[in-house]
């Protein structure tokens, strides 16, 4: 194969590995893990603690035979009380729910309807900003940024040049 076209053929193969689009966000409800989704944790200070754009996926991981997630309606969700199907928009118990938000400018409603669990403070408020009233964004975690500076159209082309930098550099010596 001429050096041109292994050239090529290298810098397309590393643009495809490394090339990742940058898209939603993904909240692991709660913290990571199975018992991300649980009666031991405070959802009003964990919402508060994240940024939610529209597109972005909640992930709710928990024990399938102990747990349920409820997207419900506000009042659902203020009375712990999900009884008349009006109130219920959708319902999810696999253990492992991603559940992607939709809209901005709109807050989602979850509890979990097993019972005593709603009251006990298994319950999520999800506020998504619209993108002309939302705050100025906190800065990406670590990983985030990596992701964001990986996927760039600048850090590929430097990456590019690079690999033909020390590809052309072997071949004359």
């Amino acid at each position: 194969m001429p050096p041109s076209q292994l050239l090529l053929l290298a810098m397309v193969s590393a643009l495809l590995l490394l090339w990742r689009p940058v898209g939603a966000a993904e909240h692991a409800v709660g913290g990571d893990g199975i018992n991300g989704w649980d009666t031991g944790t405070n959802y009003a200070t964990w919402s508060q603690a994240q940024s939610f754009a529209a597109g972005d996926v909640l992930v709710f991981e928990y024990v399938k035979s102990q747990h349920n997630v409820y997207e419900v309606t506000e009042a659902a969700y203020r009375s712990c009380d999900a009884t008349a199907p009006a109130d219920v928009l959708a319902t999810y118990d696999s253990g492992f729910d991603r559940v992607v938000l939709p809209e901005a400018n709109r807050t989602y409603w979850f509890i979990c309807q097993v019972p005593n669990h709603c009251i006990g403070g298994m319950k999520l408020a999800v506020n998504v900003p619209g993108a002309s009233t939302a705050a100025v964004p906190p800065p990406p975690s670590p990983s985030a940024a990596l992701s964001r500076t990986a996927s760039s159209g600048c850090s590929l082309v430097l990456l590019v040049l690079a690999l033909a930098h020390v590809l052309l550099v072997n071949r004359a010596g």
